[in-house]
């Protein structure tokens, strides 16, 4: 009897109206997502560093300032499932990308040079974009992490946190989008240049290493990393991978602090400390990846699901472009993108001395 019910109540006609309801918006940004991953593929586009997440949002966006307007209605629900709870499912399932032993291969100073990196990086954008630019913590916060961690990733699994709004997310994305590709062309010509000029004393892994901890996406690492050699495309990737793992420990405190300064923020009289969320899917990430440490599943199986996680956050990505319009990005003015590019000086030169030095200390 029990059974009959539960049949009923599924296929009753609110069942069938919320899935009614949600249907057209995974559609629309699942068929972007098919056609952001299908151009992903394609030789010319991959060396530039254009991944299927960036694809997806420009996608997006092409598609947010013209055609979606006019179909919203039935999409939104849909969409908004697509940037929401999707998004933290595909950042869950980026924990298979990574193994722990991938540290181990870099040692001590892919791991140290990625904390200072991330910590003096972010805490530079919180400085000037706060202090000299008087912005607002959510687009300071979402630009930071996008450039100290890992592009486009960290900007959207940092949303949840700073719960900000999506013309400020596509904002922080076009700057990782920006300055992401400036850097694919830009690191290979500097390394070319240091081996001429023989300003720093470096070794095609180090340069690697360098390439890793400082720039943008995971794309954009392996297309200037790839450009040098094939030995600094793979230190790289895996110091790249350490800085991505960071992202977990980067959202707990993050939201530690955020939570910490509600009561001053809102002078509250009490003083209370509010309590502090827990991004759990972060946590999960971690779970993930160390669990993808054991090597326990079937090399096949961890490739699926990767690919479904691109799928996921490329769906999120998707729907983030369409709730995105131009106007609002264009009122954000010319601060983030000065912002993002301060960051970017500091990550070239900063990001240099901080391995030059950890390289000669461990």
């Amino acid at each position: 009897m029990h059974a009959n019910s539960a049949f009923e109540q599924k296929n009753s006609p609110h069942y069938f109206h919320a899935l009614g309801n949600l249907l057209p918006g995974l559609v629309l940004a699942g068929a972007i997502t098919a056609v952001a991953m299908w151009a992903g593929n394609i030789a010319w586009v991959e060396n530039l560093g254009f991944g299927a997440l960036t694809l997806a949002i420009i996608f997006g966006i092409i598609l947010g300032n013209t055609i979606y307007p006019s179909i919203e209605t039935p999409c939104a629900v849909g969409v908004h499932i697509s940037k929401q709870k999707l998004l933290r499912l595909g950042i869950i399932l980026y924990g298979f990308r990574l193994t722990f032993q991938q540290i181990a291969d870099v040692g001590m100073t892919g791991i140290v040079t990625d904390a200072i990196t991330l910590t003096s990086t972010f805490l530079l954008a919180m400085w000037v974009g706060r202090k000299v630019f008087g912005m607002d913590s959510q687009t300071v916060m979402l630009i930071g992490a996008g450039s100290s961690i890992c592009g486009a990733a960290a900007v959207m699994a940092t949303e949840p946190v700073v719960k900000a709004d999506a013309s400020k997310v596509a904002v922080a994305v076009s700057t990782v989008v920006i300055f992401g590709t400036i850097a694919i062309f830009f690191y290979p010509w500097l390394y070319q240049l240091n081996e001429h000029y023989q300003w720093l004393q470096t070794t095609q892994e180090g340069f690697g290493i360098y390439i890793g901890s400082t720039i943008h996406e995971v794309a954009q690492v392996v297309a200037a990393g790839r450009a040098i050699s094939d030995e600094a495309g793979n230190a790289a990737v895996i110091t790249k991978m350490i800085r991505v793992m960071m992202l977990a420990p980067f959202l707990v405190i993050l939201s530690s602090f955020i939570a910490r300064s509600v009561p001053s923020s809102k002078q509250s009289a009490t003083k209370q400390k509010s309590a502090i969320t827990i991004p759990w899917f972060a946590v999960l990430f971690i779970v993930v990846a160390g669990f993808n440490s054991f090597d326990l599943l079937p090399a096949a199986l961890v490739h699926q699901l990767i690919t479904l996680d691109t799928i996921l956050l490329a769906m999120a990505m998707a729907a983030l472009g369409l709730t995105t319009h131009i106007s609002a990005i264009r009122q954000a003015g010319i601060k983030p993108i000065l912002l993002a590019s301060i960051l970017f000086v500091w990550l070239v030169v900063g990001g240099a001395l901080i391995n030059h030095f950890v390289g000669m200390w461990i």
